[in-house]
């Protein structure tokens, strides 16, 4: 099964998607882009479904970690 990684800090938002996409994910979360990015990092998942405004780091910026990490993926 697909892994995916959802990074929001809204809970209720995150779950609702994490919900909905269980039945063809293996669903990841993250709280925020810091999190998101050492989560990509451990587990590896195949899609990303990133917020933009998030504390502690933002999307727009854990999406850059994440390519210098992995800069083959697509956006």
């Amino acid at each position: 099964m697909p892994r995916l990684l959802i990074a929001d800090d809204d809970d209720v938002l995150r779950d609702l998607l994490g919900m909905d996409l269980s039945k063809e994910f293996e669903v990841i979360e993250a709280r925020n882009g810091k999190e998101a990015v050492e989560k990509y990092v451990e587990l590896k998942p195949d899609v990303v479904l990133m917020d933009i405004v998030m504390p502690e780091m933002d999307g727009v910026q854990a999406t850059k970690e994440i390519l210098k990490i992995d800069p083959m993926l697509e956006l």
